[in-house]
């Protein structure tokens, strides 16, 4: 198949036939990110959705604060901020 790149604006679009978005599952409004290889080859991937619920669940829990961060539990008020 062949496709032609579009100018649209100050931008070029590639436009994708139909039998193309339904074969990868795509479609209007979807994000990929788009990569290519030494040697030429276009990669297009699906930008993934990450829910807090999964990027919690990687977490240990358990795990102690770094240093620097603890000292902020510490840290005296400098101006106007909230106490707690």
């Amino acid at each position: 198949m062949e496709i032609v790149l579009k100018k649209m604006g100050n931008s070029t679009a590639l436009v994708m036939p139909p039998p193309v978005l339904k074969d990868l599952g795509l479609g209007v409004g979807h994000h990929l990110t788009l990569n290519t290889t030494p040697d030429g080859k276009i990669v297009l991937t699906p930008k993934r959705k990450y829910l807090l619920a999964d990027m919690i669940a990687q977490c240990d829990l358990k795990a102690p604060m770094p240093a620097d961060l603890a000292l902020w539990d510490v840290a005296q008020p400098v101006g106007q901020e909230v106490q707690w």
